[in-house]
């Protein structure tokens, strides 16, 4: 595969800010190792990306990742090498964990994903089982997924505080798939073994709105070091409460807030000289899959709103009512592929990017989600890990020289960044936006008071 396309009126605006980038590259990977002496990164995370081609930025940050079947297999290995360092910061005599996945079982190509992140942690040498919180399941249950792989889930069960199997497994470490949309089970409370994400990283108490509080920051010191404007790397945001979309509820009050955000990124516009008409995002400030998000030009949009449009954004993931959304910045995405409308995820663990795929959706437009029914997903092929995955491979070895452009293959002379259309080149790109997402994450978990569940 070969990157996607991206609208000729922006490439120029596109290589400028790679060449911003790859000029600051040894600043960057310094900055980022100084980072995390500091924070500790989640244990893994993925990363939507929009790029416009004037600007590029993360548009949201999942704590708990689902397409690890969608990464390029070739490259799997990078995961397998960051999971190992992910478990042992996180537990050092770490020989055992219990996987625990979301509780739907009908959905194969999530089925994979749980098989693929099994796989991953395998490899490591971890002994590793896969437990279900699913009250329908009762006994040990061998499942199939999308590509005929099979899984085995057990029930969990509780002894004192901590979680075992059936036989007497009583993991090291448990790692979350479950993003905990639907609360925090009582079974999953006061353990005394190393949960992984914690259980505050859930949607029962996380929000969008605190993450990018966190990004702003990071952003910020990030481009007065690179030299970049900082919006064109954090899209600007509000908060907006008290909502019921089918009442009607706070409908005028949202459509301030859409209105005010709109006049200041046509502000930006104007200040810029980009043509392009504003849009934003409305989206529930608690939530995953694509649900509870739609695209607004205009504050009437949100006035006039149809029956099923207002049901699309009541409820979300297991039913749960929105009363609370955060209106963010639109970003068009001005990227196809094979004429498809398409975005950048990417996968990391621990501080490390291993990988990632495209989203592609061919009935979508540049300015609309393109996480919804019909989307799919074209793996990487090109080694998007991070330099410091080179750099914390030298401190395994404490021999090897420190070389990240034979890493990422990027032509160690000059004239670099003269081949900013270089897959490398934009998929590095691409993996340091992600750790500044991944870096505010950290920001954000550790700000955060333990479990109120």
């Amino acid at each position: 595969m070969s990157l996607p396309d991206v609208a000729a009126a922006h490439r120029t605006e596109l290589q400028n800010f790679e060449r911003a980038i790859l000029a600051r590259q040894t600043q960057i990977e310094s900055w980022f190792r100084a980072q995390w002496r500091h924070h500790h990164a989640p244990f893994y995370g993925s990363v939507d990306i929009r790029n416009s081609g004037y600007k590029l930025a993360s548009i949201d940050m999942n704590l708990f990742p689902g397409g690890f079947n969608n990464l390029n297999p070739a490259f799997l290995h990078l995961a397998s090498v960051a999971a190992q360092d992910a478990v042992e910061r996180a537990c050092a005599e770490a020989h055992s964990v219990l996987l625990i996945p979301e509780n739907h079982t009908r959905n194969t190509f999530y089925l994979q994903n749980v098989y693929a992140l099994y796989s991953i942690l395998r490899q490591v040498g971890l002994n590793v089982r896969i437990g279900t919180l699913n009250p329908e399941i009762t006994q040990i249950t061998t499942l199939e997924t999308a590509l005929g792989d099979h899984i085995t889930l057990e029930p969990v069960q509780r002894q004192s505080n901590r979680l075992q199997l059936a036989d007497g497994f009583t993991p090291c470490m448990i790692l979350l798939n479950n993003d905990l949309s639907g609360g925090v089970p009582e079974i999953l409370q006061g353990l005394e073994q190393t949960l992984l994400p914690p259980v505050k990283a859930g949607w029962t108490t996380r929000r969008k709105s605190t993450h990018f509080h966190a990004y702003n920051l990071v952003a910020a010191e990030f481009a007065q070091l690179v030299g970049i404007d900082e919006w064109t790397i954090n899209p600007y945001f509000e908060v907006c409460s008290g909502l019921d979309f089918t009442s009607h509820e706070g409908e005028n009050r949202l459509a301030e807030t859409v209105e005010r955000l709109l006049q200041r990124i046509q502000h930006k516009y104007d200040e810029l000289g980009i043509q392009d008409k504003p849009f934003v995002i409305v989206k529930a400030d608690a939530g995953t899959y694509g649900m509870g998000v739609m695209s607004v030009h205009s504050a009437e949009e949100v006035r006039g709103l149809n029956r099923k449009k207002r049901n699309k954004m009541a409820k979300i993931k297991e039913g749960l009512e929105v009363s609370e959304v955060i209106v963010q910045e639109g970003i068009y995405t001005y990227e196809t592929l094979h004429g498809a409308t398409a975005e950048p995820v990417v996968y990391m663990m621990d501080r490390f990017v291993i990988g990632g795929f495209y989203r592609v959706h061919q009935d979508r437009g540049p300015d609309e989600n393109l996480n919804a029914v019909g989307m799919h997903f074209v793996p990487l092929n090109c080694n998007i890990a991070s330099l410091e995955e080179q750099d914390a491979e030298d401190e395994a070895t404490s021999k090897r020289e420190f070389q990240p452009w034979d890493q990422l293959g990027i032509p160690q002379t000059e004239n670099a960044t003269q081949a900013s259309d270089c897959e490398s080149i934009r998929l590095y790109v691409y993996g340091v936006l992600a750790r500044l997402s991944l870096l505010a994450a950290a920001i954000e978990l550790e700000n955060m008071p333990e479990a109120v569940v």
